[in-house]
């Protein structure tokens, strides 16, 4: 195991659109939970938590190849 994550450099993290029930689509970027959306400030959140598994490409040396192929997506 290593002893520190290579994937907690930040220039790895992703961005993506969540649409708001306002119409707004706010950017949650792949480190994030949740989101004020910036239009009503309507709390928004993802459907399943985010994972280092979504975006780190070194997952699988921290937690095993097999571990990260049974992960569901995002």
């Amino acid at each position: 195991m290593i002893a520190k994550c290579p994937g907690q450099d930040r220039r790895n993290i992703k961005v993506e659109l969540i649409r708001c029930a306002c119409g707004y689509e706010a950017e949650i970027f792949s480190d994030e939970m949740k989101i004020g959306c910036p239009g009503c400030k309507t709390v928004l959140s993802r459907t399943r938590l985010p994972s280092c598994t979504d975006w780190c490409k070194f997952a699988g040396r921290c937690i095993g190849e097999d571990k990260v192929e049974l992960m569901p997506e995002a």
